[in-house]
């Protein structure tokens, strides 16, 4: 891999006018093709397999006039106040708005709130039950356009006029918060270069790549339905990781410019060497987050592919575009005139860098540094132990949103389980009387302490399938409304076994509590899972079996302090007038498994640019803790500039209105906090102190086995060291392995 990386940097830096224009020739062809795209985004959930899919299925198979499965809108009236909805002329205006829900487009069904019941006791309150003829994805502006004039219509007739369903959801919206992140980053970057020239490389690609990856998934969305969530995170995945890939290669270009090496040849040992890592540590990003599309849930698997395309485009082009780039600038980057006097000593060799004075007093007390470093990530995990799961509702939406006003006011009217009615499907095609099993199954429903309504059961045209409304009297997502499902699935099998009709429970909260439930299940699994490849992958590029042990551990540590972090902002609202969170309530269901399949790719980064050159001074001869020193005199500086930068694009997230990009956001910027200073910086060095040369032991047998994939480019070196003609000659640089 080395060899070929190193021809490819020496070709892209030599041919950089083509390369250059290549890539620019692709960014205008997918640009042309995303302008042109009507790309449709989703926040829908389905989870085959599970109860409340099989019933929503069934209810699209006997019940099509229904559209079980076609998005909705709840529009809720509200009388001025003392007026009442039930006489006069807020009625009237209330029907005339109903009649033009009926006409809306796309519109299917509209159900009057005189005629279907929801109207509240003392009149103040209704609302209108919206059904359209698309699903989720496929409501289009014009719709949502008309809905917001008929609000708007209701509003200036007097009537307070709320909505909420999937069909007013928000779309995911790129803002100028991103650029907060991309500031703080530049800023990062001319302060470890010392050089505009320098700085404005790595952020040049990554806009390009980024660019490009979101075009693409733009594109992409004009041909399938993507969450709205996914190019978000994509945005936000993949400018991070591209800046510091890019900042890893320029790093290096500069030391082999330091040391003595033509612009063309130092371009093909940068890539030989540091592209080597950025390779590996691209690939586990890829892999953990192409793994998510396994457990089955379509947001998941478009948040994770959509995310991992990001990370290909990043590599690509820090492989790629980034030589050419570095052909552009030459020489000039080599020297930084804008740095500080600490640092001018420190390139004098007149003082030792931070990152070396760290190390050694790390080095010098091991024991205090890991037990304080293991017991602050293990304090910080605590409030993981109360996590609870959920997805975004309306009762999640900002306070002061039109869909937080209608939850608000629905419950206030009706009672809070009111926003989320559960469809109990009773399936009695088994039953010899299908009319006595539904009257069972209601008395059934209606028995139970927490049902505050339930509708008769409705036959299809056959007579053999019922579906009947149980109204909680919780929330959708209290625990008692997912006791409440819970109960009716048991009850429901000694039905069956009496009458031969399956109970069956589905709608918008069924599905919800069956997501989370699931991700719940694979949260160990997928864990287990991301832990082993690590330890595969690491065993291959260290040649230790208690290297990647530790990284493995310390990863486990980083995941479950920054769960720790999530549940006590997003859940206790611990500091979330600090962090501008609006709204406490369970965590995200894909937040805690999206977030161990990011983190785990973010730490391997770390890890790999880290202990390559501990390893690699080791194998020269230096002594266990002489080699941790050298690691952090090379590495420490750049890994730490790579942890800002991520932290601050990530902490740019943090200002979005959107629960999930909020929460991801903040546990994203803590996971990278956590991993690189307290892990990768502190108990890495610790552990290697106590190791001694223990840690790089690897038994024979096993040695013999592993292949080595030269993630450090140790093989390329000494080559080129031994044939130094061949610097000027990169064809006759052999093809071979390494």
């Amino acid at each position: 891999m080395a060899t070929f990386l190193y021809r490819l940097g020496r070709f892209s830096f030599r041919r950089r006018r083509l390369v250059l224009m290549f890539w620019i020739a692709v960014l205008v062809v997918v640009g042309i093709g995303a302008a042109g795209a009507s790309g449709n985004t989703t926040d829908s959930f389905s989870i085959p397999g599970t109860q409340s899919q099989k019933a929503l299925d069934l209810l699209n198979e006997e019940f099509p006039q229904a559209s079980a499965d076609s998005a909705t809108a709840r529009v809720v009236f509200e009388a001025p106040d003392g007026g009442k909805l039930t006489a006069g002329d807020d009625k009237a205006e209330v029907e005339a708005l109903v009649a033009d829900l009926g006409e809306a487009h796309q519109v299917k069904t509209v159900a009057d709130p005189y005629r279907s019941g929801t109207v509240s006791k003392d009149g103040s309150i209704g609302y209108a039950q919206v059904t359209y003829a698309v699903g989720d994805a496929d409501v289009s502006d014009r719709a949502r356009t008309d809905l917001e004039d008929i609000a708007a219509k209701g509003e200036q007739a007097g009537l307070h006029v709320s909505m909420g369903g999937s069909a007013v959801a928000a779309q995911a919206e790129q803002s100028s918060t991103e650029l907060l992140g991309l500031l703080i980053a530049a800023v990062v970057l001319v302060i470890t270069f010392g050089s505009l020239v320098a700085a404005g490389l790595p952020l040049l690609s990554a806009l390009f790549g980024v660019g490009l990856a979101i075009l693409s998934i733009t594109l992409a969305s004009a041909v399938m339905d993507l969450s709205s969530s996914t190019s978000t995170l994509a945005l936000m995945l993949g400018l991070a990781v591209a800046i510091d890939y890019a900042l890893f290669i320029v790093s290096r270009y500069r030391g082999e410019l330091t040391n003595g090496h033509e612009p063309q040849e130092a371009a093909g040992r940068a890539l030989g060497t540091a592209g080597s890592a950025v390779v590996f540590a691209g690939l586990t990003v890829i892999i953990a987050l192409a793994g998510l599309s396994v457990i089955g849930i379509g947001m998941l698997t478009d948040l994770g592919l959509g995310a991992a395309f990001a990370v290909v485009v990043a590599v690509i082009i820090a492989l790629t575009l980034l030589p050419a780039l570095l052909g552009f600038a030459g020489g000039r980057i080599a020297h930084g005139k804008l740095t500080s006097r600490r640092m001018r000593s420190v390139q004098r060799g007149e003082r030792e860098p931070m990152g070396v004075r760290w190390s050694r007093f790390v080095l010098r007390n091991p024991v205090k540094v890991l037990v304080t470093s293991v017991a602050g990530l293990l304090l910080l995990a605590a409030p993981a132990l109360s996590l609870e799961l959920g997805m975004p509702s309306d009762e999640s939406a900002t306070p002061g949103s039109t869909q937080r006003i209608a939850y608000d006011t629905i419950s206030d009217g009706f009672g809070p389980g009111y926003n989320g009615p559960l469809s109990v499907v009773l399936d009695a095609r088994g039953s010899d009387d299908p009319k006595a099993a539904a009257h069972d199954a209601v008395a059934l429903l209606d028995s139970l302490p927490d049902v505050a309504s339930v509708s008769p059961a409705a036959f299809n045209q056959s007579g053999d399938v019922a579906l009947i409304s149980a109204v909680p009297g919780s929330s959708p997502s209290s625990e008692k409304t997912i006791d409440l499902v819970s109960d009716i699935r048991d009850r429901g099998a000694a039905l069956q076994d009496d009458t031969g009709a399956e109970l069956m429970v589905t709608g918008t909260t069924a599905l919800n509590i069956d997501i989370s439930d699931k991700l719940s299940g694979a949260l160990v699994p997928y864990l287990c899972v991301v832990v082993g490849l690590a330890l595969i992958l690491l065993m291959l590029v260290f040649r230790s079996i208690l290297v990647p042990l530790k990284a493995a551990a310390g990863f486990l540590l980083s995941v479950l302090a920054t769960l720790g972090v999530v549940v006590a902002v997003f859940q206790k609202g611990w500091f979330a007038d600090v962090f501008g969170v609006d709204q406490t309530g369970p965590v995200v269901s894909i937040l805690p498994i999206f977030m161990i399949g990011v983190v785990f790719g973010l730490a391997m980064d770390y890890q790999v640019f880290l202990v390559t050159r501990m390893r690699e001074e080791y194998v020269h001869g230096a002594e266990p803790q002489e080699a941790v020193v050298a690691g952090f005199r090379h590495g420490a500086r750049v890994v730490t500039a790579a942890a800002v930068i991520m932290i601050a694009v990530f902490s740019g997230f943090i200002l979005s209105d959107q629960a999930i990009i909020k929460s991801m956001g903040l546990g994203l910027a803590a996971a990278v906090l956590l991993d690189a200073f307290v892990v990768r910086m502190t108990i890495v060095p610790a552990v290697m102190a106590l190791l001694g040369r223990r840690a790089w032991a690897l038994p024979g047998r096993l040695d013999r086995l592993l292949p080595n994939v030269d993630v450090e480019g140790e093989k390329l070196r000494h080559l080129l060291d031994d044939a130094p003609e061949n610097a000027a000659h990169p064809e006759r640089v052999p093809t071979g392995k390494g």
